[in-house]
């Protein structure tokens, strides 16, 4: 799953004494993210990131301003993590979107749990299945027909290896490298084009998949965790180590605007599911 002006030491420091929303006034809201990951972040400021920073911008009093990187491997390092090349603060303060408890930031409490869904392309023969587990039962020369992609990393590749299917994957890479397509709209135009038939994606890209086609293109099933193999995940918002004021004010908006965000993201066709309770006495005991 896809997801900043500079800061004066003086405001940082003031920041970190955290007296206030109203103490962070004269800042911007500083996000770091992709410029082309739908439907998490985009230049045009489409995904939905995008629009729960603006909406927590506005309710601040300030103007979103973005530091934007491709989420390739480093991303943390290279702009939450890094400092401005004039030595004023860092390039942004806020990720919009990592895993609840994620170890290279601090993270807030999650704002939403999704899981990992089976999208199937119909009229391709496969409008008969209702559950990940009859691709495991089918005859094998039904079998050998598949056309499902995976991932070099993920609970789906690994599904496929457990129920024998390895050998009908269609090899991807989780980050492309692509300028022009991210991992879901390379699967989109792949789905589309008869390359592939089905795929066990992440939540939100499941949804934007589904969302580029018209209604009933696909069957989506989500797929249900085991004790073996974990599929759903809580997301919250980064953030750097220490900075506990900044924190507990995303904790505090997350709070406040808790419907909204439920509202827009559901607008993504996610499959959502509760937070659980676990999850976010996680958080707030970190």
């Amino acid at each position: 799953m896809r997801k900043l002006p500079s800061i004066t030491k003086h405001l940082f420091l003031c920041c970190l004494a955290g007296s206030s929303f109203t103490a962070q006034a004269e800042e911007k809201f500083r996000v770091c993210a992709d410029p082309l990951n739908p439907p998490y972040s985009t230049k045009q400021l489409d995904g939905y990131e995008n629009k729960i920073a603006a909406l927590f911008a506005k309710q601040l009093n300030q103007e979103v301003e973005y530091f934007w990187l491709p989420a390739r491997i480093g991303f943390i390092r290279n702009t939450l993590k890094a400092e401005n090349e004039n030595g004023d603060g860092f390039k942004c303060d806020v990720v919009m979107g990592v895993p609840s408890g994620y170890d290279l930031t601090e993270t807030s409490k999650p704002y939403f749990h999704s899981t990992y869904a089976l999208l199937i392309a119909k009229d391709r023969g496969w409008d008969d299945i209702t559950a990940a587990t009859q691709l495991a039962n089918l005859p094998l020369q039904k079998q050998e027909l598949l056309k499902i992609a995976m991932f070099d990393r993920g609970p789906g590749t690994t599904w496929l290896q457990k129920n024998g299917l390895l050998a009908q994957g269609i090899p991807y890479q989780s980050m492309t490298g692509d300028s022009e397509h991210n991992v879901a709209m390379q699967i989109d135009k792949d789905l589309r084009a008869g390359t592939i038939d089905m795929v066990i994606l992440w939540g939100p890209m499941a949804g934007y998949v589904k969302s580029q086609s018209p209604k009933d293109s696909y069957i989506v099933i989500p797929m249900e965790s085991t004790p073996d193999m974990k599929f759903d995940f809580s997301i919250a918002m980064g953030v750097r180590h220490g900075d506990n004021a900044r924190k507990q004010q995303l904790n505090d908006l997350i709070d406040k605007n808790m419907p909204e965000i439920q509202s827009i993201i559901g607008s993504y066709g996610i499959p959502l599911l509760p937070i659980p309770a676990q999850a976010v006495k996680k958080d707030d005991d970190d």
